[in-house]
């Protein structure tokens, strides 16, 4: 979506030719002529910039006046004065309450289209800047590595419904992406250079959601407060956790979703925004449904494209790249050389079963770079992982814990249990991938199969050509 600019000259003439450029440029453009008209247009929806001329016949307040108002209100928008009979003294004012720029009438449309181009590109890198240190350590943007057939199948997904404009529910165990899903379709929908604002519903009170949401009108004491849906015109909306949403609040979720327009807390005017809405969930929202605790009408609204992240578990191909990754990032943060991870650490990591999905591996990854800087060990080895692990929680590592009764057994049959477990260990490291275990294990791959047969393994196993 193309940013908005609002145009404030009290001359329709100019008003309309800054208007014309700006359309053939892409860019959607607002008028207002009068200090009245330039606080609606602001207060029915911030614009991306303002172009505001300091001379306005006919208003109460004249340009600087409306700039300091402007900036007590909203001190993020960008504003670029223009003026025919400018002054030294006047740009500078303009400049130390906030303005981006001064440009003297007549102005040439270049020095106007790059004043604005700059404009722009600085408050989104402003904003960009500021999304980055809420992210900071959170290590999201390493969710989908791997090369798996799961992943790569749900890249594909997210390419076909980043095109659309359809809303998207996105499913999934915590952990497993799902807020890393939504960025990658916002970077690669043609809302791309619109902003991506995101609702933590399970992270705020009842009282705190519909303030956040929609904003709260100004009073003669408080300034007004622009709400995450106002934020997000022309780009994307995500509701995190939409299950944790309180009812009311769904209920006026569902009529913004209908008509595109809002009323402040506060407010009597309606604000109108053009907003593509993307939610997630960890819970089972059918049956949410039906225990009365979700509108049906929102989720049939919300889930017009389903869209299901799997864990961790599901795509064991894809954790030594995740866990490189996750290792490499740890050791550029604390300043140290990205140690090994060695082949046993590898196969203890693909037989966890990771309840916590990505988050859970991040903080073994964590402690056992701490444990193998206690040891001075150059490597992160199994028993390194193990130790991370065992300080967790008991995991699901590979333990014999019927060597007692398969040593009380004939030689044959205790060679068939050894073997079974042992083929069944490396199936399951290797997502049930034939090739890539019989590889490893050294046979053949049709050997394997029979082996298995054999043995007596029935198993969802794939086979990649050799």
């Amino acid at each position: 979506m193309a940013p908005e600019i609002l145009i404030v000259d009290d001359e329709a003439d100019i008003r309309g030719l800054i208007a014309e450029i700006l359309r053939d440029e892409g860019y959607e453009a607002r008028e207002a002529a009068s200090d009245k008209e330039a606080y609606a247009a602001v207060a029915a929806r911030q614009p991306a910039l303002m172009i505001l001329d300091v001379w306005l016949n006919g208003s109460e307040h004249d340009g600087i006046q409306i700039l300091e108002n402007i900036k007590k209100n909203h001190p993020s928008l960008p504003v670029i004065m223009i003026s025919g009979h400018g002054t030294v003294d006047m740009a500078v004012s303009a400049t130390k309450i906030g303005a981006y720029d001064f440009i003297a009438k007549p102005f040439k449309t270049d020095v106007l289209l790059h004043t604005i181009e700059r404009a722009l590109s600085e408050a989104k890198l402003r904003k960009e800047n500021e999304e980055l240190k809420k992210l900071s350590g959170e290590g999201e943007h390493l969710n989908l590595v791997g090369q798996s057939s799961v992943i790569t199948e749900i890249q594909k997904e997210i390419e076909r419904v980043a095109e659309m404009e359809s809303r998207v529910l996105i499913t999934g165990d915590p952990g497993s992406g799902k807020n890393f899903v939504a960025k990658l379709i916002h970077k690669q929908s043609p809302r791309k250079d619109g902003p991506f604002v995101v609702l933590n519903c399970a992270a705020l009170s009842s009282e705190k959601v519909e303030e956040t949401l929609f904003g709260v009108e100004q009073t003669p004491d408080t300034p007004r407060k622009v709400g995450l849906l106002e934020e997000a015109h022309s780009g994307i909306l995500l509701l995190d956790e939409v299950a944790d949403m309180p009812l009311d609040t769904q209920g006026r979720i569902v009529r913004v979703l209908h008509s595109q327009k809002f009323q402040r807390l506060g407010g009597e005017g309606f604000v109108e925004v053009n907003v593509r809405v993307l939610a997630t969930s960890n819970k089972n929202l059918q049956q949410l449904m039906e225990n009365g605790l979700f509108r049906e009408d929102l989720y049939y609204r919300l889930n017009v494209v389903p869209l299901n992240i799997p864990p961790l578990v599901e795509r064991r191909d894809d954790i030594p790249d995740l866990a490189k990754q996750l290792l490499k990032k740890r050791a550029i943060a604390t300043g140290r050389a990205t140690p090994i991870l060695t082949e046993d650490a590898v196969s203890v990591l693909q037989t966890h079963e990771w309840p916590g999905n990505v988050w859970e591996l991040a903080n073994i990854i964590e402690r056992a770079l701490i444990i193998a800087q206690n040891r001075d060990n150059s490597a992160i080895s199994g028993d390194v992982v193990n130790s991370a692990l065992s300080e967790q929680s008991e995991s699901k590592l590979m333990s014999w814990s019927r060597a007692p009764e398969v040593l009380n057994k004939p030689l044959r049959e205790a060679r068939e249990s050894f073997e079974r477990e042992y083929l069944m260990f490396h199936l399951d490291r290797f997502g049930g991938n034939i090739s890539r275990t019989a590889e490893f294990v050294g046979m053949d791959r049709a050997a394997l199969h029979r082996k298995l047969k054999g043995l007596g393994v029935q198993s969802n196993t794939k086979s990649t050509g050799s």
